[in-house]
């Protein structure tokens, strides 16, 4: 009995995906609930597990495909079946897996004048070299015998469609909406000095580690209540007020950016928004991601002060309004009740929309969050 392995129905607003790697070759055995392939969209990595253990008889589609809804992957001879010689006949071969660099490079000098195919032309060249390389001349003497030339090369790698997805979202959100970055700096003490009273015992108790994070999102969802146009989007000629808090966190993977929402926030407790926020970044590392995990959000934070960043502008992720982008963290020599001290520092950068977001609301929105960061009892005490 044979079973035909198709492309799962792909979640809303998802129209196509491409064959990311195929796990197994025609001829070899798959057990039940094996991954056979991996189905990259614009959104998450699905994966399509083998529904019976079998042998893999076909493989219909290769590596780099573009196939949707319904498309026939693969065929598998139901049974526990000894993997006989690799059958070919009428197969597609998967190709290499997609994302493999290509490399073309600046052929060896040569002893005589000889034709350049322009194919093979770095573009690292300079520009009378690349014209010498075109009129048939040898690059060797443009170089004067410069052995560099043979070292010269060049890689090219398809960009994957969750950073095809992002970079048009990106582009769209600055060709709609008027952007403006707020900026403010906060004193960081209180809330390191919390952290490191509590953070072993937080983490015996909660199982999960006390980070800057969950300190970030309760005074964000507390400076949203007191500003809700910063917590409302855009819907044609009507501005959409959300009476909930759904935060999303921008989490940085090798696949590109990801940013997961934590539902109603105001709910969690900041072990709760720990916990997911580190099973989101697995996730994302892990290419397993779900749609149902990137869905929605009314306010997103970014992090990236992780990476060492000292100021940054970031940009909204529509159709939200604003982004909350926080950094790294610097002692600083800073004003505190009239005396010069050294205090633990972080910008922070508020972009908005000023189509729906005013200055003075902007502004205040961050003051806000400064004010629950620099004194985070205010968080718990709801004032």
């Amino acid at each position: 009995m044979t079973i035909e392995i198709k492309v799962p129905t792909l979640p809303e607003s998802v129209t196509d995906a491409v064959i990311a790697k195929w796990y197994k070759k025609v001829g070899d055995t798959i057990a039940r609930d094996e991954n056979l392939v991996d189905l990259e969209t614009d959104k998450v990595m699905l994966e399509v597990p083998a529904p019976k253990g079998g042998l893999i008889e076909q493989i219909s589609v290769t590596e780099g495909t573009v196939v949707k809804s319904g498309e026939l992957l693969a065929i598998i001879r139901e049974g526990d079946v000894a993997t006989p010689e690799r059958e070919t006949k009428g197969v597609a071969e998967p190709r290499v897996e997609r994302g493999t660099p290509s490399v073309t490079s600046v052929p060896a000098p040569a002893t005589t004048s000889t034709p350049v195919s322009t194919q093979n032309i770095s573009l690292d060249l300079s520009p009378s070299e690349r014209r010498a390389a075109r009129e048939g001349k040898n690059i060797a003497s443009a170089h004067q015998g410069d052995a560099r030339v043979s070292e010269r090369a060049e890689k090219r790698v398809t960009m994957s469609r969750l950073r095809q997805k992002v970079a048009e979202r990106l582009k769209e959100v600055q060709n709609t909406a008027a952007i403006l970055t707020t900026f403010n700096e906060i004193n960081m003490k209180n809330v390191m000095d919390l952290r490191n009273k509590y953070k072993e015992e937080f983490e015996k108790t909660t199982g999960s580690r006390l980070g800057f994070m969950s300190f970030f999102t309760k005074a964000v969802v507390e400076a949203l209540k007191q500003f809700p146009a910063v917590n409302a989007s855009i819907d044609g000629t009507d501005i959409l007020y959300h009476n909930y808090y759904d935060i999303g966190i921008a989490i940085g993977s090798e696949r590109g950016l990801v940013v997961p929402v934590i539902r109603n926030a105001d709910q969690v407790s900041m072990a709760g928004i720990e916990k997911q926020i580190r099973d989101y970044a697995k996730k994302a590392q892990d290419g397993k991601i779900t749609m149902d995990d990137l869905m929605g959000g009314t306010f997103t934070i970014t992090n990236a002060g992780t990476y060492g960043s000292m100021m940054s502008t970031p940009i909204i992720n529509p159709p939200q309004s604003a982004i909350l982008g926080m950094h790294n963290i610097v002692e600083r020599a800073v004003v505190d009740n009239g005396q010069i001290v050294i205090r633990p520092m972080m910008y922070v950068a508020l972009s908005y929309d000023h189509r729906i977001i005013d200055g003075r609301e902007a502004v205040l929105f961050l003051m806000a969050v400064k004010k629950y960061i620099e004194d985070p009892a205010r968080s718990l005490l709801q004032i």
